[in-house]
Parts: C-alpha cells; sequence; structure tokens
C-alpha cells in the first residue's frame, strides 16, 4: 500500500493539472446529476417491520382518513372571552367546512363535532381544529403547505381582537437543516490553525481547498442519490460536517508531513512521494476505520439510518480519495514554498536547565510528554476518575426522534406545539392510535365503544378522544390521548403497557389489535436504536482492537486504545446530557427545548469518533513503536528505551495531532450554536469527543500508560504473531526503500540482486543467507537438494512469495514493496509437472519481459528441452537490445540446465547451490 501510494504521489506531483483537472471534472459531472436528479430529502422516519408502522400501513389501506400526515390550529380565546362564544364559533365553523374541500385533504374535526372529545380546552380558552392530509408529509409540496397555510390564517381576520390563532402539527414539525454563518466560523478557526500550523498562507490553504472540493463533490453526490434511493434531511449535514472535518485533516496529515521533510533537504518532488506514502498510508487506514465504523450502522437495521451511514461513508472515502492524489498535487504547485517562514531559534537554557541531549531548551510537547509521565500512574487515576464523574449524567440520556417541540421558539409550528400544551396538555401533541380488524363483529359502534372504555382505564391515558370503526365498519380505531407528552419517558411506558393488554383484549373483544401512530412509530425507533447499541459498541470495540493488533503487534496497546475510545464515549455522552437533560448551559448554546435528544445521536458518534480516535492513536503510537524498534536494536528491549520512545515519539507527533484536532473540534463546535435540533447534539457530542480523545485520552493519558507498561506495551504471543496479518500503515516500505536507495551499489545495473535473503514457511527456514547478482542478458541456475527450496527462491524472485528477511531487488524494485509490479513484469514458467511445458513457458515470455525465473528445467525429456531453449532463445532475440533478456531457473541437476540454457544463446551461465554455498553468486 504504501509504495503504491507513494507512487501516485510522485505522480501527482509531476501532474498537477491533470489531477486538479480531473477532480474538477468529477465536481462537474456529479453537480450535472444533482441538477438532474434531485427529488429532495425525506423528512420523516419509519422503520419497517414494527408494529407501529405495520399499523400504519393498514390504516392506509382501510381507513386513510387517519392514516396520512396531519395538521392542526389552535385558537385562543382573548382574556375574558369564551371559546364557545358565536364569535369564535361561527367563524371557526366556516372555516372547517371551507378546509373539507381543500385539495389533498381527507377530512376535517371541527372541535365543536359532537363525535369527538377534547378539541375545547376543559377552561373553554381554547379550540384545536384537526385536518388530515392523504399521504405522507414528504409527498405535499411546499406550495400546498403554503397555501393551506394561508387559507388557514385567513380566519385571524375573523376571529375577535386579542385571540390567537397559530398552525402546526406533523405537517409542519419539521424544517431542513440549513448552513448558517455560525459553520463558516469553524472553517475560519480551522484556517487560522493551519497558518499558524505551516508558518504559510499557501500551504495553510492547501489543507481547505482539498477539503472542500471534497465536500463539494459528496454533497452533490448525495443530492443525486436521492433519484434513487429515500435520504433523510439530516443526512447532508451530517456528512458535511465530517466530510469537511476529516478532509481537511487528512490533507493536513500529508502536508505537514512533507513541509517536515523539505525543511530537513529533501527534494520537494521525492518528499511529497514519501510524504503520500508514509503519512498517506496512515490517512487510508484511519479512513477504512471510519468507513467501517459508518457503514456498521446497519447493525440497527434501520432503512433511513443505514442509508445515513453509506452517506456518511461515501463523504469519508473521497476525503481519502482526494486527501492522497490532489495534496501531492497541490504540493506541486507550491514547490519550494511549502518551506514556510522559518522557526525562531530557541534562546539557550540556563545551565541548571540543560537536558541529557543538548542544551536547547525543550518544546512544549517535550515538556508535556515529561510531566504527564513523571507520575504515571497519579496521571491515570487522575484522568480516569475525572472522565468518570464528566460521564455521570449520561445515565440519564434520554432518547426520542424529533417533534416540533424542539424547533426554534419563533417557529409558528414550535408555539402551537406549546400553545396545545399548556392548554390541553402534553399528551395532545403526541395522540397513539389503538387498530385491528372488527369484521367479524355483529354490533361495530358498541364494540368500539366497550374498548374504548377498557383502553380510558389503563394508567397514563387522560382520554379517549375518539372509538369508533370505519365506514365500511372493517376497520376500527382508537384514539389515545396520553398523559404525557411524545417525548417523554412515561409515553413509552404506556405503549408498552398497552401492548401488554393484547392478548387480554384478543380473547375479551374478538380484535388483533396494534399500537401506532407517529409518536408509536417515534418510540420503536428509538427503543430499536437503544437495541443495537450494544451490539454495535461491541462490533466497534472489537474492530479497533483487532485493527490496532494488527498494527502494532500488541496486546496491550489495543487494549489501552479501545478503554480509552469507551473513556472519550462516556464523557461526550455525559456532557451531552447534562446541556440537553439537565440544562447546563442550554441558553449558551441555543438550545430550544431541553429532554431527549435525537435517537440515533449515541450510534452515530459512536461510529465516528471511533475512526477519529484511531486517527489520533495511529499517528501518535506509531511513532512511538517506530522510534523504540529503531532504539531497542541498538540497546536492547528495557523499559528505559521504551519509555524515551514514548517522550521521543510524543514530540515528534504531537504538533500535527493537535492540529488536527483543535480543526476537528471547531469544525464540529461550529455547527452547535445555530444548528438544526437533530444535529445540534451530535455535533455537541463530537466536538467534545475529539476534545476529550485528542488532549485527555490520546495525549495525556496514553504515554502515562505506556509509561507504566514499559517494554511490556509491545509484547504479544508468538503464535498470534505468526497469524496476524501485516498492514503497512506507518510507510515502513517507502522508508526502507528510501534508506536502500542505492543498494546493492551505486549505479548497479543488476536485474536481479539479493544479500542474506531468507525464505521460510512458518517457523522453519526453507532458504537461509542467499547473496547473488544477475546482470541484463545473464543466467543463473539455483540448485538445492529439495526442488521446493529451490522453487520457493524462484517464486520470490517473481513477487510471489514474500521473503521472511534480508534484501531483494529484481529489475530495480525492491520487495516485497513492489511485489505487485514484480508479478505483472516477471514471467514465472514451473515445468515441473506441467503437462505442455513449452506452452508455459511462451505464457511466461509473453509481453517482452526483461526477467523469466524457470523451474524444473531437469524434469524436461530431450525433446520438451530443446522446444524450451528455443522458444527462450526466440524471444532473447526479440527482445529489445537495452532490455536483454535475463533468466534465473532451478534444477536438481545443473549439469541439464546448463546445457538447456547454453541452447537459448547464453554461454555463460552461473550456478548456485543454495544448499552449500552461501557467499555471493553473480551471473
Amino acid at each position: 500500500m504504501s509504495t503504491l501510494l507513494s507512487s501516485l504521489g510522485r505522480w501527482s506531483f509531476r501532474h498537477p493539472w491533470r489531477v486538479l483537472g480531473s477532480w474538477l471534472l468529477i465536481l462537474l459531472v456529479v453537480g450535472g446529476g444533482a441538477l438532474g436528479l434531485n427529488k429532495g430529502f425525506e423528512n420523516s422516519f419509519s422503520i419497517p417491520g414494527t408494529e407501529a408502522q405495520e399499523g400504519l400501513e393498514q390504516l392506509s389501506r382501510t381507513f386513510p382518513q387517519v392514516s396520512g400526515t396531519a395538521a392542526q390550529f389552535i385558537v385562543v380565546a382573548a382574556d375574558g372571552d369564551d371559546i364557545e362564544d358565536a364569535a369564535y364559533r361561527e367563524p371557526i365553523e366556516e372555516k372547517v367546512d371551507e378546509l373539507a374541500d381543500f385539495p389533498g385533504i381527507e377530512g376535517t374535526t371541527s372541535p365543536y363535532s359532537e363525535l369527538v372529545d377534547g378539541l375545547v380546552s376543559a377552561d373553554g380558552t381554547a379550540a384545536i381544529v384537526q385536518v388530515q392530509f392523504s399521504g405522507q408529509s414528504t409527498s405535499i409540496a411546499d406550495e400546498t403547505k403554503d397555501d393551506f397555510a394561508d387559507a388557514v390564517h385567513e380566519l385571524a381576520g375573523a376571529l375577535p381582537d386579542g385571540a390567537t390563532l397559530e398552525l402546526g402539527g406533523d405537517l409542519y414539525a419539521t424544517e431542513l437543516p440549513a448552513l448558517s454563518i455560525v459553520e463558516a466560523v469553524g472553517v475560519v478557526i480551522a484556517l487560522l490553525v493551519l497558518i499558524v500550523t505551516f508558518r504559510s498562507f499557501v500551504l495553510a490553504g492547501l489543507p481547505l481547498g482539498v477539503a472542500l472540493l471534497g465536500v463539494g463533490v459528496s454533497m452533490l453526490g448525495i443530492l443525486a442519490a436521492t433519484q434513487f434511493a429515500t435520504v433523510s434531511s439530516t443526512t447532508p449535514m451530517l456528512a458535511l460536517m465530517l466530510g469537511l472535518a476529516v478532509g481537511i485533516d487528512y490533507a493536513l496529515f500529508i502536508a505537514a508531513r512533507h513541509q517536515d521533510q523539505v525543511r530537513e533537504g529533501v527534494d520537494p518532488e521525492e518528499s511529497a512521494a514519501r510524504a503520500t506514502g508514509t503519512a498517506g498510508s496512515a490517512v487510508v487506514f484511519a479512513g477504512v476505520t471510519v468507513l467501517i465504523a459508518l457503514i456498521g450502522l446497519g447493525f440497527a437495521n434501520i432503512p433511513f439510518l443505514t442509508t445515513m451511514g453509506i452517506a456518511a461513508a461515501v463523504a469519508v472515502a473521497i476525503a481519502v480519495l482526494i486527501a492522497v492524489t490532489l495534496t501531492p498535487a497541490f504540493l506541486g504547485f507550491v514547490g519550494a514554498r511549502a518551506l514556510g517562514r522559518p522557526r525562531r531559534a530557541r534562546r539557550q537554557a540556563p545551565a541548571d536547565e540543560e537536558t541529557a541531549t543538548g542544551d536547547a531548551r525543550p518544546g512544549f510537547a517535550t515538556r508535556w510528554v515529561r510531566g504527564v509521565t513523571r507520575h504515571p500512574l497519579v496521571t491515570t487515576i487522575a484522568v480516569a476518575v475525572g472522565l468518570g464523574i464528566v460521564a455521570i449524567p449520561s445515565a440519564q440520556l434520554g432518547l426520542a426522534l424529533p417533534n416540533a417541540g424542539v424547533l426554534p421558539e419563533d417557529n409558528e409550528a414550535r408555539q402551537t406545539y406549546d400553545l396545545v400544551g399548556e392548554h390541553f396538555g402534553e399528551g395532545f401533541n403526541g395522540p397513539l392510535i389503538l387498530t385491528g380488524t372488527i369484521v367479524t363483529s355483529d354490533d361495530p359502534l358498541g364494540l368500539m365503544e366497550d374498548l374504548g372504555d377498557a383502553v380510558a382505564g389503563i394508567d397514563g391515558v387522560a382520554e379517549v378522544a375518539l372509538a369508533t370503526p370505519n365506514e365500511t365498519a372493517d376497520t376500527g380505531i382508537v384514539q389515545i390521548i396520553p398523559e404525557t407528552g411524545p417525548s417523554d419517558p412515561a409515553t413509552s411506558e404506556l405503549v408498552r403497557e398497552l401492548r401488554a393488554h393484547h392478548d387480554e383484549w384478543l380473547d375479551e373483544f374478538g380484535i388483533d389489535l396494534s399500537v401506532t401512530g407517529f409518536t408509536a412509530v417515534s418510540i420503536d425507533i428509538s427503543d430499536r436504536l437503544g437495541e443495537a447499541l450494544l451490539p454495535f459498541g461491541v462490533f466497534v470495540v472489537g474492530l479497533s482492537f483487532i485493527l490496532l493488533m494488527i498494527v502494532f503487534r500488541s496486546i496491550w496497546v489495543p487494549l489501552k486504545a479501545a478503554l480509552g475510545y469507551l473513556l472519550s464515549i462516556v464523557a461526550a455522552f455525559g456532557v451531552v446530557a447534562a446541556v440537553f437533560e439537565w440544562g447546563w448551559g442550554a441558553d449558551l448554546l441555543h438550545v430550544s427545548r431541553t429532554g431527549p435528544v435525537i435517537a440515533f445521536m449515541p450510534i452515530i458518534v459512536m461510529g465516528v469518533l471511533f475512526g477519529l480516535a484511531m486517527d489520533y492513536e495511529v499517528f501518535l503510537v506509531s511513532r512511538m513503536r517506530e522510534d523504540f524498534v529503531h532504539a531497542a536494536r541498538r540497546l536492547g528491549r528495557t523499559n528505559q528505551v521504551a519509555v524515551d520512545a514514548v517522550h521521543s515519539g510524543f514530540a515528534a507527533s504531537a504538533r500535527v495531532v493537535t492540529a488536527a484536532a483543535v480543526i476537528m473540534f471547531a469544525v464540529f463546535a461550529a455547527f452547535v450554536p445555530e444548528g438544526d435540533s437533530s444535529i445540534k447534539p451530535i455535533a455537541l457530542a463530537l466536538a467534545v469527543g475529539i476534545a476529550v480523545d485528542a488532549f485527555l485520552i490520546r495525549m495525556t493519558l496514553v504515554p502515562a500508560v505506556m509509561t507504566l507498561l514499559g517494554r511490556h506495551a509491545w509484547w504479544m504471543p508468538a503464535w498470534l504473531e505468526r497469524i496476524l496479518p501485516h498492514f503497512d500503515i506507518e510507510g515502513e516500505a517507502v522508508e526502507r526503500e528510501r534508506s536502500l536507495a542505492d543498494w546493492p551499489e551505486p549505479g548497479s545495473t543488476a536485474v536481479v540482486a539479493a544479500d542474506g535473503l531468507v525464505i521460510a514457511d512458518g517457523d522453519r527456514r526453507v532458504v537461509e543467507d542467499v547473496s547473488l547478482r544477475v546482470a541484463p542478458g545473464g543466467a543463473l541456475v539455483v540448485a538445492h537438494r529439495d526442488p521446493r527450496a529451490s522453487r520457493a527462491l524462484l517464486l520470490a524472485v517473481g513477487g510471489r512469495l514474500t521473503p521472511a528477511d534480508g534484501r531483494l531487488r529484481v529489475a530495480g524494485h525492491l520487495l516485497p514493496g513492489r511485489a505487485a509490479w514484480v508479478r505483472r513484469h516477471v514471467g514465472v514458467a514451473l515445468l515441473d509437472g506441467a503437462d505442455d511445458p513449452l506452452a508455459v513457458v511462451r505464457s511466461a515470455l509473453a509481453g517482452g519481459t526483461q526477467l523469466v525465473v524457470v523451474d524444473g528445467v531437469d524434469t524436461l525429456t530431450a525433446a520438451q528441452a530443446d522446444q524450451v531453449a528455443a522458444a527462450l532463445r526466440d524471444a532473447a532475440h526479440a527482445q529489445d537490445p537495452t532490455t536483454p533478456l535475463t533468466v534465473v531457473a532451478s534444477a536438481r541437476e545443473v549439469a541439464a540446465a546448463t546445457v538447456l540454457l547454453r541452447s537459448a544463446g547464453f554461454d555463460a551461465p552461473a550456478v548456485s547451490d543454495i544448499d552449500t554455498l552461501p557467499e555471493k553468486v553473480t551471473a
């Protein structure tokens, strides 16, 4: 991966206009798709398979008058007036009759109708008019809603002076999230942080430009996707928030590594390639972890949440792709200006402040890590206890879906919601419907009246507003007004209590009843999300543990990382609960109403914060591991070496991680003050989670725990080490290529070069300490008493087998990092046991390969050997003289192989008996 990214970074640096032009073309294409395919966003939530959703679907078929979207308006009489007076009653009833003919309306209910109860307040000061539209709110055009609102507001002119009229209900209970100037503040803060970090205006704008272009592509893509999928209105804001944050950070990591290398004197092109291969590898790993976590939102089995996760995952994937391509391209534009303004030289420290490594005063990062690791146990306990205290409010975090009660106070639907709650009780804002088939009943009216009386006796039921069959007397409904509001936990308990009476009422009334209505749907969704939290948490924490084991080859490092992630999560939830449940700082953050937060906040935050936490873990701890491994080779795996590696690794990576965390925090925090009611708690949780995870967990707790563990931090059982795959996310292959750039010798033209090569099968070394050189146009015969060993060596030369140790370069490409290139360009012919050896050789020679490896040439018959020699000879004659054909063959009988190669035109094939001649062999 790292070598591939390095090559990509080099190409992008050399061809910046092609890369930029390609992304701009993609932006235009996706933008055109968005213009032509955009169908708008979904503002309602549904969850197939639940009782409430199935009940609504049944009502839409049998009782459409109560299954569609509801609207209502409330009239409050002037002080001292009675809502029953003719001055109110007559214009209200006239308006009800008029609205009955409004397009798209299934029915209207007058508060003065004898068929319903409870639409006039007990004190006679207010009345509610209910209106039922056909279809869901998203299917009703904005023009229809506006025309209906105008028609309702005409009533205000016919009412006595001092009367109040407000329009609301489900139809007006949601509003599309919108950007405000406050969100731009986060981008401005990000730019300022980048300027301070890079000390260069040109380089500071690079990550921002990369992120904005990536966000543009992803947002337009989401708009186009509405043609093919139902996308909730919260989805684009989440994708924007996440795509902008990670886009800036990912480009920052690559650009910062590039600037450090250029300041060290590395050529800009080489530096861009290295930065993309090293920091870019970590970016890809971090992005993949976020992708997996977001796609894992499908655990809840809720369609709109799955779509939200996929959309956000696409935004992150685009951020990764654009970071590893456009960032090095922009670096090509920047050129030498990437140096930025040089830093001021640090003042010399007094003699008593001199450090063991010199007399320069250490930087803040070094002083910080020394401070938190001076008493690591105290630091660990302090952080854990402190975050535990912050997490206490999380036990009271309530979850619900948004309703008109969380809209801004100046919103008319919110004002209607508050007036209804004030005059009729909170339960009137979230009625429930009990429905079932009554086709077998001889007395449907009496049956529904008896059922209504039974329901009215349930604790938590304020009143039964309606108990009636439909026109065809095959379906009945009971409209229930709870004592509590739709977001109140007591309403959820009432739904469960009503469902608990299912079997009892089935025996008594013969009706298979379902509890439904939009409030019940919201409760079912919240319950489903709550049930999904534990398996999702296990998935995320388990995934982080496995991934970090693979990356760091350690047990304790991933365990510490997973526990730190959990501390970040509960602390973030604690702050959200303190603000939204307890009201601490609610006015400061413009929280319009305290109470439960949007139900999918926890699972979204867990998924997103997981990926971001892994970012910081990888960038910090990978540098610690790198320093430990290098120092341990010289000084041994001692505790002091491990502690020194913690200090040096932290100091080397803290600046970039700090900048990345501040940017993330600023972007997320900017969505809190004026953000949509659904996005606000998510943004707050992410902002707090980022701050806690970056500064308290990764930059305080991690170095303290790593110091406590010492050398044991890097322990892993040998058996586990063997079975785990290897991921090069630290760019080790790129660094290895840099350190071996002049190997085997400066100016060497060897097609194959190996030194100290080891090939193993598990713990058993098959081939050991092989050194050889094969010049262009040369031929080498490899021999071993076990033909499997010589075959293994040839497969390693052909890029099909990874060496266990040593150095191997084939056609100028260092293995195993460039194995993919070698596999494409080096032919391999395995002749032992082949049905048609000639066809195998010709296949290996196809495409004008410069190097071919041939195994088992001594297994051929005389006729087959002549044919193979002729094929090699013809290929050598057809080869470009500047890249003559080179052959590496294996055989137990060296003489037979030598004869065949001489027949093919190779006059002096060299022989290497890898069983007895470990010294270097040159062909």
